[in-house]
């Protein structure tokens, strides 16, 4: 059976009617973070503002309630909705999803996007599991991939959505990998994926850090959010092999003191930080 879902379509000005792309983009990522803790799951940037998407039937009229910036006396955010049915969603990514290119090196694209000559050719169908507003903490994280020599790693994708960062570490060598999502949709799409690639090493699973007990990773990559992270730092500490390497994202320069203290307080060594757009991706090693 399809799931229904809404779209919710904000439009983001400024109460001085002085919106300019800077201001406008601070918004967007604020509302997306917000937006993002609860049970909205995928999120388009569009040139007035940002599309978000909810399944009906997980949706509660206190969502917009508790979401702040709503209510800022610096932004005037409006916005309209409407239901939009599985079906149809391959066509609105389509109109919305835009190619990475990492360095030269590394090029993430839908299949409709023509090849290019990067060394690291990912091919991923968006479908509900991918935003744009996740471009960047998934550009940091193919960065630190492609500096690590990933051979033969034991490797964990945790929230792994489109499977993108799995796929780069099978062709950078490493293996077995396991790629982990709570969302159906992210899991079934990531099987796809990892199948479209010709992945040989890649397991995909349904579920939450409760999967890792008894597990161990040379390499973790955690690209999800701040209040996730946080609730499950423990859970990967405990399964990441002596001298292995965590990469996080998926939250903003000011949430670093939160998780570097998450990070050290249990014995990790901060290594690098990556930063685009006030996103920011870090790397620590056991």
């Amino acid at each position: 059976m399809s799931n229904i879902y809404l779209g919710y379509h904000f439009t983001i000005g400024s109460k001085d009617s002085n919106t300019n792309e800077e201001t406008k983009q601070l918004a967007s990522d604020i509302l997306i973070a917000e937006l993002g803790e609860t049970a909205f799951e995928s999120f388009t940037e569009t040139e007035t503002g940002v599309s978000a998407f909810v399944q009906k039937d997980l949706w509660d009229e206190m969502i917009l309630e508790n979401i702040n910036i709503l209510k800022s006396e610096e932004f005037d955010i409006d916005y309209t909705f409407e239901e939009i049915d599985q079906v149809n969603w391959n066509e609105e990514w389509e109109k919305n999803f835009e190619p990475i290119d990492v360095d030269g090196n590394c090029h993430v694209r839908a299949p409709f996007h023509p090849k290019t000559n990067a060394e690291y050719d990912i091919i991923i169908e968006p479908k509900m599991s991918f935003g744009t507003g996740h471009h960047e903490t998934t550009h940091m994280m193919i960065q630190h991939l492609l500096e690590i020599d990933v051979t033969n790693m034991k490797t964990l994708d945790m929230g792994c959505g489109t499977a993108i960062l799995a796929i780069l570490a099978e062709m950078k060598g490493a293996q077995p990998i396991d790629a982990i999502d709570i969302d159906n949709w992210c899991y079934l799409n990531s099987i796809e994926n990892a199948e479209r690639n010709n992945c040989k090493q890649i397991t995909v699973y349904e579920g939450e850090a409760a999967l890792l007990e008894g597990k161990q990773y040379d390499l973790i990559i955690a690209n999800i959010n701040r209040n996730i992270l946080l609730n499950d730092m423990q859970a990967y500490v405990d399964c990441l092999n002596p001298k292995g390497t965590l990469l996080l994202s998926g939250f903003y320069t000011e949430d670093i003191p939160f998780i570097d203290a998450a990070c050290t307080e249990r014995g990790l060594t901060y290594v690098k930080k990556f930063e685009r757009n006030n996103w920011v991706s870090l790397k620590y090693v056991n």
